[in-house]
């Protein structure tokens, strides 16, 4: 399932995310391929008011970023999106908090997840994920001199395995 989500409506309820950032953009894409790779989902992610000669779409891993062109909105941008989708549009949530929006997805049978709903989840799903990945635990004494013997002399330690 696809997620459409509205950026600069989503980024004031992001903890440590902030409008007036001039990376704010950026910083959300990051935590939207963390999100996509937990998740293994794929987003288009909608800002506007994209400066001059900036609009367009750029492509980060799993995560299609969407810079409306000034003289529209984002919330225009996903509500053309859903019309092209057509029947398409079911297998679809859209992450906003703008009631015109949701309004437009839910005439489209596409599902709604609020902004703050949405960052409640993201919330959630980082704080049950390990800080440390146990596969990059720290070797042993044992298991720090075994790999020093084989990079050395191309073998464990004399006398083991």
């Amino acid at each position: 399932m696809t997620l459409l989500i509205d950026g600069h409506n989503l980024i004031p309820h992001i903890q440590g995310l902030n409008l007036s950032d001039p990376d704010d953009e950026t910083k959300l894409i990051k935590i939207l391929q963390e999100y996509c790779r937990l998740r293994r989902k794929k987003v288009s992610v909608y800002f506007d008011q994209a400066p001059a000669g900036m609009s367009g779409t750029g492509q980060y891993g799993s995560v299609q970023a969407h810079f409306v062109q000034r003289g529209r909105t984002a919330d225009d941008a996903i509500m053309e999106k859903l019309k092209k989708l057509g029947k398409r549009a079911r297998n679809v949530t859209v992450v906003s908090s703008d009631r015109q929006v949701q309004q437009a997805a839910r005439a489209v049978h596409a599902s709604v997840i609020s902004s703050q709903a949405f960052a409640a989840e993201w919330e959630a799903l980082i704080s049950e994920q390990p800080s440390l990945d146990p596969r990059n635990r720290l070797l042993s004494e044992e298991e720090l001199a075994d790999w020093e013997a084989l990079f050395k002399h191309g073998h464990p330690r004399s006398g083991e395995k």
